[in-house]
């Protein structure tokens, strides 16, 4: 099962949490274990959850967990709590982060207007000029049409860096997955997303 896969398996079918430290100024007492002591304690004694193969009830299944709390522990390096919450809505919601495929910035006007004559766009004086028109001098307005880009180029570097970004935790949590050996039925493969696929396309 690919990584994408098995976290929306865990977050979406299976419904697991994410199991976050508890605030500093928060008392640890009437808390109860972690899922990560629990998860271990429970790979000490070899022992498992049955469940059948559709969810019932409040039941979550063994591996859902320890997907979740492999996410939960997400490294501040790579985000974080921040990036851990992240990834797993977007695993529950069944999608990959929009990193703007085929988008790229276009010069549009500021302002446009429309009338009996159609759309045009707003323009400014910026300036005058004086001309020699039919043998006399006339001063004139310079106009220009303020333009911007849309989406500005920032916008898409951007969602290119969270692309990016959702990508690493994605790795790194497939590579904890795979390294830890507590998972039962669930096989995480080692195929992963593309990484940048903005750059196989020519760079849009």
């Amino acid at each position: 099962m690919r990584p994408s896969a098995a976290l929306e398996w865990a977050f979406r079918v299976e419904q697991a949490q994410l199991e976050l430290p508890l605030p500093k100024d928060v008392s640890e007492e009437g808390f109860g274990f972690g899922l990560e002591y629990v998860l271990l304690q429970r790979a000490a004694l070899g022992c498992k959850v049955d469940g059948g193969q559709h969810k019932m009830g409040s039941y979550t299944h063994p591996d859902a967990e320890v997907i979740a709390a492999t996410v939960a522990g997400m490294p501040d390096s790579l985000g974080g709590i921040r990036m851990a919450i992240q990834v797993a809505e977007l695993a529950r919601a069944g999608i990959t982060p929009d990193w703007m495929p085929g988008v790229v910035p276009r010069c549009v006007p500021v302002e446009t207007k429309r009338n009996q004559h159609g759309e045009r766009s707003t323009t400014i004086v910026v300036g005058t000029e004086r001309v020699l028109t039919r043998g006399k001098w006339r001063t004139v307005e310079v106009l220009a049409c303020p333009v911007s880009f849309s989406p500005h180029p920032q916008h898409i570097e951007a969602a290119h860096h969270a692309y990016d970004n959702w990508w690493q935790a994605l790795d790194w949590a497939r590579g904890g997955l795979m390294a830890g050996g507590m998972l039962r039925e669930v096989d995480v493969a080692a195929a992963m997303p593309q990484v940048r696929p903005w750059l196989a396309r020519g760079g849009r």
